[in-house]
């Protein structure tokens, strides 16, 4: 290419980028700032409304709660009030940046529970110095709510953080960095592999990364039938192994005995490859040495391990999924979290448990096995969405999400024993 011509093509690169910067500040700016509101359910026009909505009219539920504490979710917006709350240690791989340039995340998160669950979600961003001061803030203020959905936390405090809330809430604690990930991972994953006609339990699997992300999706495709032994995960001083020092316990959960010790040792003959790690990070060299029909899914956002179209040049029989929307099989937590919430929230589920976190991995997956409807594909702006290579895992606006996910997960916290109450008649039809 003509070096002008080189000089015009990153200019308007350039250019590009920085009217998404502006677009994406004007968006959250103009005309108010932020992306969350409060808005009333009742009227507050009168003098009778406010006699009502207040003194003295408010006793009379205050009294009710009193009396029996269930009340406060017939009286109050509570069965449908969901926490979203950051320490803004880890936030979207823009690292500890501090709790206040978390908060457009986390309204971004509340956004997104609305959006597509209908659910409504304050966030919350706490200063502390310590994991116990972190957790006493938000165990003490957890009754207000119906869930708590953590965010944003750096690895390894995110594991000790969410097992002490889990302890203490009576209220489904739900770290979706971890969970929400692995359970759209594991979804995209179990397709990928049955299109590629090989087994999990028989699958190599290299995971590039050993953070919250990684070490959950390991977990939950363990559950899912995966092989610890026949897993091996990286982090930045190469192969998790036996024989090293200064493991953290999570890490140490995934120290193959083993003499490999760099990429290329363990990914030459691997079924799958999970990046949850950083841009370019898997060679055209290293995807090479991988068996037949491999599985691929680079998920670091915005720049995957390895570029869709540098793969596909270099092995054309393999299955992909990233974490972009502007590819095929994009891994989205959108197509989990919202709707974990909803049903656990319909049947009041203490917890959120392993029982509830498959469901949602079998009606996910399960759901990207069916015909797609005209209007879902206009969304989506396709023509076409058949299961197959490029269509593993549904879309994000798939409206079918929301019912399909939200009654398996209610149903398994209720066959589970962690649902408080049964469905509603009629739950999530029509």
């Amino acid at each position: 290419m003509p070096e002008d011509q080189q000089m015009d093509s990153s200019t308007a690169e350039l250019t590009a980028e920085e009217s998404l910067r502006q677009r994406a500040l004007d968006y959250h700016a103009l005309p108010t700032p932020g992306k969350i509101e409060v808005s009333l359910t009742k009227p507050a026009e009168t003098v009778e409304d406010l006699s009502l909505a207040y003194s003295p009219g408010v006793a009379e539920p205050v009294r009710e709660i009193a009396q029996n504490t269930d009340n406060v979710y017939k009286y109050t917006a509570k069965g449908n009030l969901v926490a979203v709350i950051s320490n803004g240690t880890a936030i979207l791989g823009l690292g500890n940046l501090g709790p206040m340039a978390s908060k457009p995340v986390m309204e971004g998160k509340s956004l997104l529970f609305k959006r597509f669950a209908g659910i409504d979600s304050i966030d919350i961003e706490v200063k502390h110095r310590t994991i116990e001061e972190f957790v006493d803030t938000v165990a003490n203020i957890s009754d207000t709510f119906g869930g708590i959905n953590l965010e944003d936390i750096k690895a390894p405090d995110c594991f000790e953080i969410e097992k002490q809330l889990i302890e203490r809430c009576d209220v489904p604690v739900f770290h979706d960095d971890q969970h929400g990930t692995a359970i759209v991972t594991a979804a995209g994953m179990l397709n990928a592999i049955e299109l590629q006609g090989k087994k999990l339990q028989e699958a190599t699997i290299v995971c590039l990364g050993a953070g919250a992300a990684a070490i959950a999706c390991m977990e939950l495709l363990i559950k899912c039938g995966a092989m610890r032994e026949k897993i091996y995960m990286l982090d930045r001083k190469g192969v998790i192994h036996t024989r090293r020092d200064n493991l953290n316990e999570y890490k140490q959960l995934f120290a193959n005995n083993t003499d490999k010790r760099t990429i290329e040792d363990v990914i030459e003959g691997a079924d799958v490859f999970l990046g949850v790690s950083g841009p370019n990070l898997l060679s055209p060299e290293a995807l090479k040495l991988m068996a037949d029909k491999p599985v691929v899914f680079a998920c670091s956002n915005p720049d995957p391990e390895i570029k869709p179209e540098v793969a596909h040049e270099v092995r054309q029989d393999l299955i992909m999924g990233t974490g972009r929307s502007d590819y095929p099989n994009q891994v989205n937590n959108v197509l989990c979290f919202p709707f974990i919430f909803r049903g656990a929230l319909d049947v009041r589920a203490r917890e959120i448990n392993d029982e509830m976190k498959l469901a949602a991995v079998e009606a996910i997956r399960e759901l990207a096995k069916e015909d797609v409807p005209k209007d879902i594909l206009k969304a989506a702006g396709v023509k076409e969405l058949k299961f197959g290579k490029d269509y593993i895992i549904p879309k994000p606006m798939d409206y079918r999400l929301l019912p399909r996910v939200a009654k398996a997960v209610a149903q398994a916290a209720i066959d589970s024993g962690v649902a408080r109450i049964d469905m509603p008649e009629n739950y999530m039809q029509g």
